[in-house]
C-alpha cells in the first residue's frame, strides 16, 4: 500500500492542565502509529494567543504532527479529532516532495548541539606607565 507524508496541525484547548494536553498529544501519536502510520516529527509549540476566540477560548495549545501513513488513516484520524472536544481546531495536509525536502533542509537544531566554546588566548593586559610630563617650572 503506498504512503504519503502528512503533517497535522492541531490546535488544543489551553485552559487544560498541562498532563491533560499531554494525555492529547500521545493519543493522537497513538492513533497515528495504530493506523499504520510512522511518526516523523511531532512540535510542541505550546501555549499561544488565538487573534479570535474560537470555541470560547482566546488561547490556545499548538501541536504539529509530520507522519507518514496510508492515505486511509486521515478519515479515521480528523474524525478523532473532530470527536474530541478539547481539540479546538485542526488542518492535515499531504505534503509533497519539495515540501519534504525543505523540512528535512532546514530542520531545526537544538541550542544545546549549537554551542562551541571559543577558546581565545591573548597575552595579559599590560599596564602602560605613563612618565609625568614636568614642565619648566617643575609641576
Amino acid at each position: 500500500m503506498r504512503t504519503n507524508v502528512y503533517e497535522s496541525a492541531v490546535m488544543i484547548n489551553a485552559a487544560l492542565d498541562d498532563e491533560l494536553i499531554d494525555s492529547i498529544v500521545s493519543r493522537i501519536k497513538e492513533t497515528i502509529i495504530n493506523n499504520g502510520g510512522e511518526i516523523r516529527e511531532i512540535e510542541n509549540w505550546g501555549r499561544k494567543r488565538l487573534a479570535y476566540v474560537v470555541k470560547k477560548s482566546k488561547i490556545g495549545y499548538y501541536a504539529i504532527f509530520r507522519f507518514t501513513a496510508p492515505s486511509k488513516i486521515i478519515a479515521k484520524l480528523e474524525r478523532f479529532f473532530s470527536l474530541d472536544e478539547q481539540i479546538l481546531r485542526y488542518l492535515t495536509l499531504k505534503l509533497d516532495g519539495d515540501a519534504v525536502d525543505y523540512l528535512e533542509k532546514n530542520k531545526i537544531v537544538p541550542v544545546e548541539e549549537t554551542i562551541v566554546p571559543i577558546i581565545v588566548e591573548s597575552e595579559p593586559l599590560a599596564v602602560e606607565d605613563k612618565e609625568e610630563e614636568v614642565d619648566e617650572n617643575g609641576n
